[in-house]
């Protein structure tokens, strides 16, 4: 069964900030902003109404401000102050695990004050998992058979008797209050789930010699080692320190089930059961389908326990990536190799192929044409489309390098062997984004040993992909999507100008902001248009979501001992 449907716009009360990306033109009637990257045009009310959420003032209480609301957070343009919202005691935390009785105690440890449920599912020592339960307080639900961490979920949801259940993976170490800045999210009747930021779990200290000892004993993939300290930094399960709305397309384009947040009554079914992995990825963009927000929340904080030791952590990194085609068959359109705007690709097509004074052309023509579609709106269109077209092919050269060796590597090396003039740019494209990705974020390791790491993680999330797309017969995780002009974007963006009428015309926005059906009566948008379509590389990053400027692989949950 699908998700439930969400509840109408119904924002008032609800107050609004701007994403850090905004921009505004023309006094504010023309915004710029959001993920894909589009352009939206106010009305004289829409423009005043927004100017006094960015002031701080509550949505009001009208249909049209409260479309003009929902539409703001869909697109990523704003993003809300929650407030209010349940209490701990209107939330049960639900625990899938099997065998792993040492994670298991850690995670209880954290869990002191909430209603918890512990599913057993079919661990060979069931008694000792039942013991943990017990002595934490805590219910043992037994499956006798093991299903998988979606089946562990389900089971653990159908035993819900509150309106919130909290989903941690038992690898998961919480902390007290971790739920608190998750819950008030809840306050807006439209959110369906909540997720926090997984961070790296800091054991305690040990005295030197120890540690020493361990590090020798872990070898060269241990826990000391550069492995773990990339993984800390570099984790798919870490999506950053940026707010988001979590849809296909978004900055956060998907959150893991490791911990998770879920409106009961939203919930439907929950979890697909015969997915082994991706579960979790299909879960939140099935909600997002539905009309439901989910957001991602930096501001609360879990820790997990990561794999350190190579041969199990590059195994994982596989298994995400087999993740990739029974997704894309699920979600069709979400999971392209690549997903940008042609002209950006052609510049850098023929500058690989030694033509840079093309690829400059080409960059010149498509800003030239942003720039005629800027004019109706902004009196000075060309430093706009200049900015949006410089921002654009940056971007799609990196993204292409990333795609390089996360995807296309298997033809893009016999190709470099074959064709010596190729080898050059295709090594600079893909060195670039690791390179780059050390340069801003500076992690504890050398730039030699990150970019290493980082290709090995690329290379082993690839074989997955390959892997996946064998075995379902489908090749369209391979594929690239290229977008040309300003029309139907992914992830419903509008066609060329979607217009926004009063109810009496009878016309429905595209995309619409609160749910499939929804009308929208005195609108307050006048116009809005994907700017991405056109030049700025409408980065769909549902395959690579974005956390602290580093693409991140969409991840799964590990079946079976992983829960």
């Amino acid at each position: 069964m699908s998700p439930a449907s969400p509840p109408g716009p119904a924002t008032d009360g609800l107050r609004l900030r701007p994403d850090p990306g905004l921009r505004s033109l023309d006094g504010g009637t023309v915004l710029l902003g959001g993920s894909p990257y589009r352009m939206l045009r106010l009305g004289p009310a829409g423009a005043r109404h927004v100017a006094g959420w960015w002031d701080g003032e509550p949505v009001a209480g009208t249909p049209g401000a409260q479309a003009l609301a929902r539409r703001l957070l869909w697109a990523g343009i704003a993003h809300p102050v929650p407030a209010g919202g349940p209490g701990p005691e209107d939330v049960t935390v639900v625990i899938p695990v099997r065998d792993r009785t040492a994670e298991l105690a850690l995670c209880l440890a954290g869990l002191g004050e909430y209603r918890v449920i512990v599913v057993d599912d079919g661990s060979r020592d069931p008694a000792a998992v039942a013991a943990l339960a017990a002595a934490a307080g805590a219910r043992c639900v037994h499956r006798a058979v093991n299903g998988g961490p979606a089946a562990a979920r389900n089971t653990g949801l159908a035993a819900v008797g509150t309106p919130l259940a909290a989903f941690l993976d038992s690898d998961c170490v919480p902390a007290p209050g971790w739920l608190s800045p998750l819950l008030p999210h809840f306050a807006d009747p439209a959110v369906a789930a909540v997720a926090p930021r997984i961070v790296p779990h800091a054991p305690a200290p040990v005295p030197a010699g120890a540690a020493a000892d361990a590090a020798r004993a872990a070898g060269p993939g241990g826990s000391a080692g550069w492995l773990a300290r990339y993984e800390g930094f570099s984790s798919t399960l870490d999506m950053g320190a940026v707010p988001s709305i979590v849809r296909p397309g978004a900055k956060v384009a998907y959150v893991p089930g490791a911990a998770l947040v879920v409106r009961a009554a939203a919930a439907g079914d929950g979890f697909a059961e015969h997915m082994p992995l991706g579960e979790d990825v299909d879960f939140v963009w099935r909600l997002a389908a539905a009309g439901w927000h989910v957001r991602y929340e930096p501001a609360a904080t879990v820790a997990h326990q990561h794999r350190v030791r190579l041969r199990g952590w590059f195994t994982r990194r596989m298994q995400y990536g087999t993740s990739a085609a029974p997704l894309e068959l699920r979600h069709p359109g979400t999971l392209p190799a690549v997903a940008m705007s042609g002209w950006s690709a052609a510049a850098w097509a023929a500058a690989a192929l030694g033509h840079p004074g093309a690829g400059a052309g080409i960059t010149a023509a498509a800003t030239a044409l942003l720039a005629r579609r800027l004019a109706p709106v902004t009196g000075d269109p060309w430093p706009v489309a200049a900015r949006l077209a410089a921002g654009g092919t940056v971007a799609a050269g990196r993204l292409l390098g990333s795609t390089l060796s996360r995807a296309w590597w298997p033809v893009a090396l016999p190709a470099a062997i074959a064709v010596p003039r190729l080898r050059l740019p295709l090594a600079a494209l893909v060195l670039a984004p690791p390179v780059l990705g050390w340069r801003e974020r500076r992690p504890p390791m050398d730039p030699a040993r990150y970019v290493s790491a980082r290709l090995l993680d690329d290379v082993a999330y690839s074989i997955g992909v390959w892997q996946g797309c064998l075995r379902h017969r489908t090749a369209r995780p391979l594929l690239p999507r290229l977008t040309w002009r300003a029309g139907r974007g992914p992830h419903g963006a509008g066609r060329g100008w979607a217009r926004l009428r009063r109810a009496g015309a009878g016309r429905r926005s595209r995309p619409a902001p609160a749910r499939p059906g929804s009308r929208h009566r005195r609108a307050l948008v006048a116009r809005g248009w994907p700017c991405g379509a056109g030049l700025a590389s409408q980065l769909s990053l549902a395959s690579r979501a974005v956390a602290d400027g580093e693409p991140r692989p969409v991840q799964a949950s590990q079946p079976g001992p992983a829960e």
